[in-house]
């Protein structure tokens, strides 16, 4: 009995370790066959759609990436993030300013910037910039691109950023008072226009925007007669904001302001032009958009 009742349990034993080393259903006994291999670590890469609450620097580096809500104080929002293509990607070192790669990177933030805040960002006080990493992070594999823009308080004496708690997405796809209007220009002792501060179109001026003109790849204008080329354009984009013929009766009917950005924003790629109409020392009180040849009548003195 003794001997029956031991060989019971060992019997038990045997088969309580054989089921201990028996394999689950679903489990083939390969360990390494349904592994996911680890993803390679990759670079940091900024969202679009988020403020910060200091003014645009040309390089973003990690160490004071800190965005806010656009809520809270801000002076730059991101308005989109690319990525320069496979021949930048190739460099050891970031784009510079004013390089091809950058021009081909202010091409995609200028669509991409216009699209967010509802028309071409010209139109209103805005600026626009390109942003890329630093080159810790390009070494690390970061290839994007910031197209950063901001509210500026007067494009037309470069005024400075302007601090907001609101987004900017869509701000200029109805009347706003980010919109570029109506101006009181006054002139140095030379003649020469010396600062020009937005007025209600409503209030005694003698300017006002009329458009942008959109300037071939040509040279930043330095001599008289490159600005005899941006005036001459220009003067075609008051010619249709007013409604009056284009033809050589139109500079005895206005004077003209051509303001391109600046020689950096020029070779960066910038080739927005903003054209305002100029009374020099007439006043009105209306906005002279589709005013016609009795708005603008030829000036015979």
């Amino acid at each position: 009995m003794r001997r029956w009742t031991a060989a019971v349990a060992v019997g038990g034993a045997l088969a309580l370790g054989l089921t201990g080393c028996g394999l689950p259903a679903g489990v083939d006994g390969e360990l390494t066959n349904s592994w996911q291999p680890i993803p390679e670590p990759s670079p940091f890469v900024p969202p679009a759609e988020v403020c910060h609450p200091g003014d645009f620097a040309e390089t973003a580096y990690l160490s004071s990436y800190s965005p806010v809500d656009c809520t809270t104080p801000h002076r730059v929002e991101t308005a989109h993030v690319g990525t320069f293509g496979a021949e930048a990607a190739e460099a050891t070192a970031p784009p510079a300013q004013g390089s091809p790669e950058i021009r081909v990177a202010y091409a995609e933030c200028d669509s991409a910037t216009s699209e967010y805040v509802g028309a071409d960002w010209r139109l209103g006080r805005l600026w626009v910039g390109v942003a890329v990493p630093s080159p810790a992070a390009w070494e690390g594999g970061a290839r994007w691109f910031r197209c950063d823009v901001t509210e500026v308080t007067n494009v037309e004496d470069n005024g400075g950023t302007a601090s907001r708690t609101a987004s900017l997405r869509d701000v200029l796809a109805e009347p706003s008072p980010l919109h570029l209007t109506c101006y009181a220009v006054r002139n140095d002792d030379n003649g020469a226009i010396d600062t020009m501060p937005a007025e209600e179109c409503d209030e005694p001026h003698n300017a006002e925007f009329a458009g942008v003109w959109q300037a071939p790849d040509i040279e930043y204008p330095t001599r008289d007669r490159d600005w005899n080329q941006f005036h001459t354009e220009c003067r075609k984009v008051i010619g249709r904001y007013a409604d009056v013929p284009l033809d050589g009766n139109l500079q005895f009917r206005t004077g003209v302001i051509s303001l391109p950005g600046g020689a950096a924003e020029w070779a960066a790629g910038n080739r927005g032009v903003r054209c305002y109409l100029w009374l020099d020392e007439r006043n009105v009180e209306r906005s002279l958009k589709d005013a016609g040849t009795e708005g603008l009548p030829i000036q015979y003195e």
